[in-house]
């Protein structure tokens, strides 16, 4: 399925929607800076078929599934893809950053750089030579070969393959949303909290964050009643902390991300909808990638490209039933996406009622369940 049929599908009923529809009051103190403990401790709203609001917690959830339900998970895996270095340009020197976002070959990324203005293709880099973390291999180099219109430049590395995996995970800070990184530094903790406990896939530079309130019990517990558990990748790039600059939303474009879904995860997803079940997205990211896979029928099919699809209210969801989700920015392609899928007056009712009950936002925050809206 190319991008081109992802953003037709996607956007065919934005019209005159506005940035604006999306916006909403939050107080700063309710932006979590770090993860509930124990993981499945977080508090869950549930925003049930009718409507009617209950007040939860993720271990919960188990409650509100049913045997014969697929639950679907996204297992890539984040990588400490914020990288601090050097600009070589005749016998100038410049500190920059860099925060990688999408694999294009064995050595070779875009990213998002700052200070990109100041950038020309030609730059020679240097990472690991202008931060405290400094790397023993001395440094990690790379051609900035392309600057596109949109802030991306493309790097080709040095390095490649595992060698360049080895040397960005050296190197590399995890990639704390902008929102958290503002209040705090990274640390050690956020290697273990920045990840789900089943990542497997390396190549996100953000991490799906409704399933960071898993543990293996709850896994367990969930597998135990009934429910089937699938797997799929969609690697989540750093545009998924970017704006939404035009108030027009139809001007707006998603950044591809790449995804994956086995014959056999398609296979077993059709089935359990053939016996009367329910597919659960755990997460923005695998509801994403499961709609760019299901055909006009809602028929999931393999999936092996990237995808651009965005989503809005008046989308016609083909494939999941139920999401998984944190409570999102406002005015983000996040909250847009939920307001298609439960209703824009519901989200909003429910986000001013977590607001008002103290419950938390963001990657480190709660979640809620949500049942689609007729």
């Amino acid at each position: 399925m190319s991008i081109a049929l992802d953003e037709a599908a996607a956007i065919w009923r934005i019209g005159a929607m506005q940035l604006s529809d999306f916006d909403f009051d939050l107080p700063d103190d309710r932006i979590a800076l770090r993860p509930a403990e124990p993981r499945d401790a977080a508090r869950l709203l549930i925003v049930g078929e009718d409507g009617a609001l209950h007040d939860q917690t993720v271990r919960d959830l188990p409650a509100w599934l049913r045997p014969g339900d697929a639950l679907v998970l996204n297992d890539t895996r984040v990588i400490p893809a914020r990288l601090f270095g050097l600009r070589f340009r005749g016998d100038t020197r410049m500190r920059v950053q860099a925060t990688l976002h999408r694999k294009l070959s064995s050595n070779t990324w875009t990213a998002f750089m700052r200070p990109g203005k100041r950038l020309a293709p030609g730059d020679r880099l240097r990472f690991g030579q202008a931060h405290d973390r400094a790397c023993a291999l001395g440094g990690l180099d790379a051609t900035l070969t392309h600057k596109g219109e949109g802030g991306e430049v493309t790097l080709a590395f040095d390095l490649e393959g595992p060698d360049l995996m080895l040397a960005i995970t050296s190197l590399g800070e995890m990639p704390l949303p902008p929102y958290i990184a503002a209040k705090r530094a990274e640390d050690a903790r956020d290697h273990a909290d920045y990840q789900t406990v089943y990542a497997r896939a390396e190549g996100s530079v953000a991490a799906p964050t409704a399933g960071l309130h898993f543990t293996p019990d709850l896994l367990e517990a969930i597998e135990a009643m009934g429910v089937r558990v699938h797997k799929v990748t969609l690697h989540v790039g750093a545009g998924t902390f970017l704006p939404v600059k035009t108030e027009n939303l139809a001007e707006h474009r998603m950044h591809p991300e790449y995804g994956e879904v086995s014959a056999q995860t398609a296979a077993a997803l059709n089935a359990v909808r053939q016996a009367g079940g329910r597919i659960v997205c755990v997460g923005t990211t695998a509801l994403r990638l499961l709609e760019s896979a299901a055909d006009e029928g809602g028929a999931i099919r393999p999936f092996a490209a990237e995808t651009a699809i965005f989503i809005t209210p008046g989308y016609r969801f083909r494939a999941a039933d139920l999401l998984l989700t944190n409570f999102h920015l406002p005015k983000s392609t996040l909250f847009m996406l939920v307001s298609a899928f439960s209703g824009m007056a519901r989200m909003k009712g429910a986000y001013a009622h977590a607001i008002a009950h103290g419950y938390r936002f963001y990657s480190y925050g709660d979640a809620c369940l949500l049942f689609r809206a007729p």
